[in-house]
């Protein structure tokens, strides 16, 4: 096959590490020095096709082709610089105004009375002086609930210019919720109350999503006319239309366990659907050239107006986009390479929007794509069925297999988990989501309410069914954390070995093999260390205590913390999935524990001869009664105690402060700290403290 063919996808592979590479360094300056050195390489590139032959450039076709790679790696260095918001002269963080004047720019999304938009910054005002600003920030608004908040895209406000930097995460295994808004162009946040903001009465928004947004709350006020289900209304709504309902953890446990949450998720797999429904029912107008060009005309105005019904979320415009290039490749293009069309669909992307390449979606709505165009058929060639609905179902299950395979180290990476049906889970799901997608659908139209109750039942039955999936043994491996290093030594095994069967390559299959057995030696290594290992986790929260006491496979769990609280499955879960605990035993500072080497007793803890002191409000207005020397003393509970009064029997090394501590008390702590003899670790908008040997 011609070089040619796959030209976008050799300018995507230099565009993409240009992006990640300029991404990770940053610098106000360098956007001059990169639009220089970008200009100088095209000047090159151009004038060595104007004097091709008087330069007899064919010669140095191998260094013309080098400096097309440099220039498309230096275009997705220019891109990132010029979508990076922060070093724009104008961003809001570099001038001081006393308001911002902003624009809703995301639909309002309400949580246990907490209002969390992103607000696009119009202007400021320092002395009731317009200044010009740019920028983003994420919003909170405290509602009140005798008087609910009304807020739409669109909708101008002003508020206070206080605002501070997106806090990263504190502890081991959370969610990097700074580096999550920086993909979006969201470095700060800000937190009012209702009475804090002043809305002018404009909507200043884009009249194209204004419209979408409001034309999908209309359908899912529909859907919670028409279904009576509260379960089957959540699903509806988020399947469909992308408004995310209030799914229960059972059933969002359900569809994650069987490896189809993909499913509860509008993006590319939906559109895709509509498409080769579409396709399939106007298959009479392939007949003549006119009749296809409409057929492709009316094709792309149904999947854009199933975006805006679904209120133009970023997923299904990506998806809308990615199958709208590839609709117009297929239809004019002479060159119908599929991976080309792909690639080009990346590339166009990109180039709109360079930040999109970190966004988990995004990867893996294009190697799912990738899997079913490049593995589906070789996988589907390897059993021939004469049966037509046998035939039917191994098509299904080859597209399945496909598509997991071609996102499975990625899915490990992010969600730390496998499902072991997934085949079984994608397999029964696959026709009752299409009859789900067309129902649902037609449900909107005028006169169709009466299909309401066949809708509700599918969803109902389809739900109780992943359910049992889920709960049959051994229906995942979750826990499953791997590293960056440990992601491409899995990718590269895995595509390694597709391509050695594909290919019948014995090189590449033992490339496969060797890879496979580095990867199984760094587990294997990291197993050895986790259960060798013996640390201790002081856990940075918001409010609450937690102490973890570990020692190889298990932990003790010093919580004022249930295992249903959400904190404990954000923040201290995953450190403890991470150094892969598997039994954790939740115990409080109120009970006295002995546990093979772990004693806590009369306000004291040993852990293999790290020794902590802990004072609580149990202290308050009474005489000291221990001695002795300690690695740590543990102030919680807000104690009215004061460190000063410790006789001087007792000497520490550091001083623990948790967030079940004042303010107040910490900032003191911190004013005074170069009075103390001792390191002060304040578990409050800090790392988490870590003591990595007890030993």
């Amino acid at each position: 096959m011609l070089k040619e063919e796959y030209f976008f996808v050799r300018i995507l592979a230099a565009l993409i590490p240009g992006i990640v590479f300029f991404y990770l360094v940053s610098g106000d300056h360098m956007i001059s020095v990169l639009g220089t050195v970008y200009f100088l390489l095209y000047l090159t590139i151009c004038l060595l096709n104007i004097f091709y032959k008087k330069l007899n450039a064919y010669r140095f076709k191998g260094y013309t082709g080098l400096l097309i790679y440099l220039l498309f790696f230096f275009l997705g260095g220019l891109l990132t610089f010029m979508n990076k918001e922060e070093l724009k002269p104008d961003y809001f963080t570099k001038k001081t105004v006393d308001y911002l004047k902003v624009m809703v720019n995301s639909e309002p999304v309400f949580s246990k009375g907490i209002l969390r938009l992103k607000v696009k910054i119009i202007s400021g005002y320092l002395e009731n002086k317009p200044v010009k600003l740019s920028g983003q920030i994420l919003l909170s608004i405290k509602t009140d609930s005798f008087k609910p908040l009304k807020l739409r895209y669109g909708d101008e406000l002003f508020i206070l210019a206080k605002y501070s930097a997106v806090e990263p995460p504190y502890n081991p295994g959370e969610f990097n919720f700074k580096q999550w808004l920086a993909i979006q162009n969201i470095y700060e946040q800000a937190f009012i109350n209702q009475n804090q903001f002043i809305k002018t009465g404009r909507n200043t928004g884009n009249p194209m999503l204004r419209f979408a947004i409001n034309w999908r709350e209309q359908q899912v006020i529909k859907y919670r006319k028409y279904i009576k289900n509260d379960e089957a209304f959540a699903v509806a709504s988020t399947l469909i239309l992308g408004y995310r309902a209030d799914l229960s953890a059972e059933t969002l446990s359900a569809y994650a366990k069987t490896g189809t949450i993909h499913a509860l998720s509008v993006s590319g797999s939906h559109v895709a659907i509509i498409f080769f429904a579409l396709d399939f029912l106007l298959v009479f107008l392939d007949k003549q050239k006119a009749l296809k060009i409409f057929k492709f005309m009316l094709i792309c105005t149904l999947i854009w107006i199933y975006a805006l019904i679904t209120g133009l979320s970023p997923s299904v415009v990506r998806a809308a986009i990615m199958i709208t290039i590839f609709i117009i490749a297929k239809t004019f293009a002479q060159n119908k390479n599929s991976y080309n069309i792909l690639a080009f669909a990346a590339f166009c992307q990109l180039i709109y929007q360079p930040f999109l390449i970190w966004d988990p979606g995004f990867q893996l709505s294009y190697l799912s794509v990738f899997g079913l165009l490049y593995l589906q058929p070789k996988i589907y060639n390897w059993i021939y069925l004469e049966n037509t609905w046998l035939n039917k179902i191994w098509e299904l299950t080859a597209l399945s297999i496909a598509a997991q395979l071609a996102t499975f180290p990625l899915c490990v990476y992010y969600f730390h988990q496998f499902p072991v049906y997934f085949l079984l889970g994608n397999l029964f799901i696959s026709l009752p989501l299409m009859i789900i997608m067309v129902l649902g659908i037609v449900i909107l139209l005028p006169f169709s309410g009466k299909l309401t109750p066949l809708f509700e039942w599918i969803i109902v039955t389809t739900n109780q069914v992943l359910k049992w999936i889920a709960g049959l043994p051994y229906a995942t491996f979750s826990s499953w954390w791997i590293t960056l290093p440990g992601l491409i030594l899995l990718s590269l095994s895995l595509a390694f070995f597709v391509y050695a069967m594909a290919k019948y390559n014995k090189t590449f299959l033992f490339a496969a093999m060797l890879t496979f057995i580095i990867y199984q030696s760094v587990l294997s290594y990291d197993r050895y260390k986790a259960a060798r290992q013996q640390k201790i986790i002081f856990f940075t929260l918001r409010k609450n205590y937690a102490a973890a006491f570990i020692q190889g496979y298990q932990a003790i769990l010093l919580t004022d913390l249930n295992h249903d609280d959400q904190t404990f499955h954000f923040s201290v879960k995953p450190a403890l999935d991470q150094l892969q605990v598997s039994h954790i035993s939740i115990m409080h500072l109120k009970t006295d524990t002995i546990i093979s080497n772990f004693i806590f007793q009369n306000q004291q803890i040993i852990f293999h001869g790290y020794k902590i002191l802990i004072i609580d409000e149990s202290w308050n207005n009474k005489k000291v009664q221990a001695a002795g020397k300690f690695n740590a003393i543990w102030l919680t509970g807000n104690t009215t105690f004061k460190i000063e009064n410790l006789p001087e029997e007792i000497q520490y090394e550091n001083i623990i402060l948790d967030a079940t501590n004042k303010d107040y008390k910490i900032e003191r702590f911190k004013k005074n700290e170069y009075n103390y003899k001792a390191r002060l670790q304040i578990l409050k908008k800090n790392p988490a403290y870590l003591v990595q040997s007890t030993e």
